[in-house]
């Protein structure tokens, strides 16, 4: 995820206070991990330098001065032109979870019972998500389909994986 740009993105609907972009950003997008204010102070740093935001206004209170910002027409074309361009597609060609198949393999381990493992705890997260969709709203559940859709692919390739294992394990010792 680009945080710069959902930061543009978000700054699109009026200025905002850094402690306003943290707080709208976890509220869509940070769930599972939340932005962390150094990343927001950082990242607006370099959009100013960059010229896609500029300050609004500078509060004083008991504290450090509190900056508004609010994006450029420059701001408002690049992410225009992010939220435009496709997003590439992760083949996962070289995956981990291969990896560690194949060097069970090569060093006599149980390859199955990694896979079985891998397994259960694919199906663990999945029931987690499956109740976070329940009690969730639309966000929740369109973010939970996206991570099932993909943890169910998962669980097609083991079940593959495990039914090709003798093959496997033939064609990685010759």
């Amino acid at each position: 995820m680009s945080i710069g740009h959902t930061l543009l993105g978000l700054l699109e609907s009026g200025p905002r206070h850094g402690y306003d972009l943290k707080r709208a950003f976890d509220e869509h997008f940070g769930h599972d991990r939340p932005l962390h204010y150094g990343q927001v102070y950082a990242t607006m740093s370099r959009l100013l330098k960059n010229g896609l935001v500029e300050v609004d206004g500078i509060e004083q209170g008991g504290g450090p001065d509190r900056k508004r910002y609010a994006i450029t027409e420059a701001g408002v074309t690049d992410v225009g032109q992010w939220l435009a361009r496709p997003e590439k597609p992760e083949p996962y060609l070289q995956s981990t979870l291969y990896t560690k198949v194949v060097l069970a393999l090569l060093t006599g381990r149980s390859a199955a019972g990694l896979l079985d493992a891998q397994r259960a705890e694919h199906l663990r997260l999945m029931r987690g998500l499956t109740e976070r969709k329940r009690s969730g709203d639309l966000a929740d559940q369109l973010i939970c389909d996206h991570a099932l859709f993909h943890l169910e692919a998962d669980l097609r390739w083991l079940e593959v994986t495990a039914a090709r294992l003798g093959r496997l394990a033939e064609a990685v010792r010759a």
